[in-house]
């Protein structure tokens, strides 16, 4: 029952008390040359130089050697007790002496041995008191049962603590290794959504070179004949050209950092808003559109960002906050855009957690922005992101 086999499910004893430092053993071996004398006179035995106190340091001594040796320091502090009672030098005391060493045994996986030796020593003490001591049945009853119930208590204690220390290893190791793995499965994600921005990113500077040929082509032939429409080509080309620079800027910026989440795929940007808007304004929801600054100086990145935001704060509205109203504030600035999304509902745990809002907030931090969300001011609830614009 508690074999030596009870110790298999778990691997490693190193971080349990058993193979503790210098400091908790001097502390053990302080308490075991106050202990055992106090113990021996409080039984009713006398504290002698050659008895008590030498059988405490004897003990004391034998501690040292709990961390490489713990069976041998078990066997030889019960050898040393046998000896001390044996020769008359200690009156009282057969398997208490040697508590620290019966929970060392435990802690240090030899339940088996530490039972083992306990039983066999309290059954030569029963013999020895009857034999030698001459006492009567009821005597030795009672003194080897209050040492048998003792060494059960402490072989029980210990099994509890080890048990329990170990249990919070593993419980830490698996922790550990689920972060490890999940920081690896998130390098995986990184590194293939780069290769998907890659690939988009292609896509968007072949278009636009192509555009823009075909603008330099009409400016070429109509320059002599068409001076005008010349000009209005070579306008629209650079137009193209300033939109697609910037759109080329903020995707290499994701591509060259390592530390961003990823970025979903291209959805509608900002000439979106008004759609999403009225799509949430048809299911009886009051919706207050305030948008100031200039959108066509936002990059297309930025654009579908904030577009997704909007998206996802207007439907977690409309399905949880149980509002009548909701404000959407825009605000396209020289270096930075903002977003605020205000209703008069009630917060929930569903708004306030869940992949709704974790996926704003990875696309918000892929472009170097920032995402806020919780209880407004006044009641209700909002979301704000901050987005900067790459010039």
């Amino acid at each position: 029952m508690v074999g030596a086999d009870a110790t298999m499910a778990y691997p490693s004893t190193k971080a349990h008390p058993a193979s503790g430092g210098l400091g908790s053993t001097i502390l053990l071996v302080v308490t075991t040359v106050a202990a055992v004398p106090a113990g021996v006179a409080l039984s009713g035995g006398a504290v002698t130089v050659a008895g008590a106190l030498a059988l405490a340091q004897t003990l004391a001594a034998l501690l040292f050697l709990r961390t490489r040796w713990p069976v041998v320091t078990l066997v030889a502090s019960v050898a040393a007790i046998a000896a001390y009672r044996g020769a008359g030098l200690v009156e009282h005391g057969w398997v208490w002496p040697a508590t620290i060493a019966f929970a060392g045994a435990v802690l240090a996986g030899r339940a088996g041995w530490a039972l083992g030796t306990g039983v066999a020593f309290l059954a030569w003490a029963v013999s020895w008191e009857a034999s030698v001591g001459g006492h009567t049945a009821e005597w030795i009853a009672v003194r080897t049962g209050g040492e048998a119930l003792w060494l059960t208590v402490v072989l029980t204690a210990a099994l509890a603590y080890r048990d329990r220390r170990r249990w919070q290893d593993e419980v830490a190791a698996r922790l550990r290794q689920s972060r490890h793995e999940q920081e690896l499965a998130a390098g995986r994600r990184r590194a293939e959504e780069r290769v998907r921005i890659a690939r988009e990113l292609h896509d968007v500077v072949s278009h636009t070179l192509a555009v823009v040929g075909v603008h330099l082509n009409v400016a070429l032939d109509a320059v002599d004949s068409a001076p005008g429409e010349a000009r209005d080509a070579l306008r629209l080309a650079q137009e193209v050209r300033g939109r697609a620079m910037a759109d080329l800027g903020a995707l290499v910026a994701v591509l060259r950092d390592e530390t961003v989440p990823a970025v979903e795929s291209p959805v509608p940007g900002l000439d979106g808003v008004a759609d999403l808007v009225e799509q949430v304004r048809a299911v009886g929801l009051g919706v207050t559109l305030d948008e100031t600054g200039d959108r066509s100086a936002v990059p297309t990145p930025v654009a579908q960002a904030v577009y997704r935001v909007l998206q996802e704060a207007l439907t977690n509205v409309v399905r949880h906050a149980h509002a009548d109203q909701v404000v959407v504030t825009l605000c396209h600035g020289p270096s930075r855009v903002t977003v605020h999304v205000q209703d008069d509902g009630t917060t929930t745990p569903e708004i306030t957690g869940g992949h709704g809002i974790d996926g704003m907030r990875d696309r918000v931090q892929a472009l170097g922005g920032t995402l806020t969300v919780g209880p407004a001011d006044g009641g209700g609830f909002l979301v704000s992101a901050v987005l900067p614009v790459a010039r």
